[in-house]
């Protein structure tokens, strides 16, 4: 049966328990803002006004968001393949999500807010030091953060050693690519796709 209410749905789902509302914020407490200090990896949500939708993942050293106070961060637009559809639906909707990982780290951090694009030198100058400096950084107003619990990736084992595929059991990108683009040169080996985008970091 496809479900087509809320109601139907409440049919299905208890309400969230007290714990599971409570723990909303609406600005970065300390341990929000430690979490944010010492995580790497972050995956952007987007929407358009159209309703085109994006994950895009985003990755640095823990430390490269920036916490401008409790309530605003800056994510560096960090350079990439120029499709730049992040950043084009948050131009159009303002919207995002944000979703942080710690590797070992079970919990995540979710943030839900406003955003939008700048190139204030005060803030690309924060990233001044970079091998390659950010064109732009996405800000991020803060409406609601909180912790998310450890059950999905407790189900997945993201961290534990025994859960990691060796690379060679996957094709490269160069072949995938190959294949859906049809292409009939000789595809990239992996080894030669970390070399290329070791200048990229």
């Amino acid at each position: 049966m496809k479900i087509n209410t809320i109601d139907q749905l409440r049919e299905l789902y208890d309400q969230p328990n007290g714990r599971a509302t409570g723990k909303q914020m609406s600005k970065l407490d300390t341990h929000a803002t430690n979490f944010i200090e010492k995580s790497p990896f972050l995956i952007l949500s987007t929407i358009s006004n159209q309703g085109n939708m994006d994950a895009s993942p985003r990755g640095g050293k823990p430390g490269f968001i920036d916490i401008l106070n409790d309530q605003e961060i800056a994510i560096p637009d960090a350079k990439g393949n120029n499709r730049i559809d992040s950043i084009v639906n948050i131009v159009e909707s303002g919207r995002v999500g944000l979703l942080f990982l710690i590797p070992g780290v079970d919990e995540t951090l979710r943030v839900n807010g406003s955003a939008c694009i700048t190139t204030d030198e005060h803030i690309l100058n924060r990233y001044s030091s970079e091998q390659h400096p950010p064109k732009s950084c996405i800000i991020v107003n803060i409406e609601e953060v909180f912790l998310h619990c450890a059950k999905a990736l407790m189900r997945s084992k993201l961290w534990n050693n025994e859960s990691q595929i060796k690379r060679s059991e996957m094709p490269s990108m160069g072949e995938i690519l190959k294949d859906q683009l049809g292409s009939s040169e000789k595809p990239e080996s992996h080894q030669d796709m970390v070399k290329r985008y070791q200048g990229d970091l």
